[in-house]
């Protein structure tokens, strides 16, 4: 099927759910780890456009945008289906990955860097954005519906350890297994799974990683004030 690449960065949430989609149809791949501050030559020939990680180069055509990259990945290669085949269920699954990368990842960076009442509302935001999710996982082992992981799964597979993170960096309590305990539940659910773990960045690095960020963005908020 071709040579296969991954431009990425661990500390990206967006390049781990590439890995484990290539991982479970198991396609052999090549990962390039990209410097995020000091962006190579080949991630901007690549994905000239948003000039981001993850980039999946398959046969030197390039494909951008995690999302599109996850769904590029379940049509080209068929093993270990990751969308549902009923076109309702697959229209469902890209509704609330779209919701969840727009609502849930946004909703909770924003609760993670903010300050004061800033922080409050996006605190207050957030947490109605995981309420949806933690109805559409109630009665589930995986959002997949199934005793397997599929696309949606993969899309929330974040929540784990970089949510966990983001509280730590932030200041702040998010997935509260009382307020959440169907999503509390597949998260220890989905975190066990070996395949997953292996594509998991070390949590030290990644919380200096979010310590500096979270500086960095409230520097740069107070700079406009």
């Amino acid at each position: 099927m071709g040579e296969v690449k991954v431009i990425g960065s661990s500390k990206s949430l967006f390049c781990a759910r590439v890995e484990w989609a290539l991982k479970l149809k198991g396609v052999e791949y090549e990962y390039l780890e990209e410097d995020l501050l000091n962006k190579s030559p080949l991630l901007l020939k690549h994905n000239p456009v948003h000039k981001k990680v993850p980039a999946l180069v398959h046969d030197d055509k390039p494909i951008a945008e995690s999302l599109v990259i996850l769904e590029y990945i379940d049509e080209t290669w068929k093993d270990y289906p990751l969308l549902p085949e009923d076109p309702y269920e697959r229209a469902m699954a890209r509704f609330w990955a779209k919701f969840a990368d727009e609502k849930c990842v946004m909703g909770a960076f924003a609760a993670f860097w903010k300050e004061g009442g800033e922080k409050e509302k996006a605190i207050e935001s957030a947490l109605e954005s995981f309420t949806f999710l933690e109805k559409q996982i109630q009665g589930k082992k995986f959002f997949s519906g199934d005793d397997k992981i599929g696309y949606l799964d993969l899309v929330t597979g974040w929540i784990p350890l970089w949510l966990n993170v983001m509280e730590e960096a932030g200041g702040m309590k998010l997935m509260d297994a009382q307020k959440f305990p169907f999503l509390h539940e597949w998260t220890q659910n989905f975190i066990e799974i070996p395949l997953i773990k292996e594509c998991l960045p070390p949590r030290d690095p990644l919380v200096n990683h979010y310590n500096l960020s979270v500086r960095y963005y409230r520097s740069m908020a107070a700079a406009k004030q």
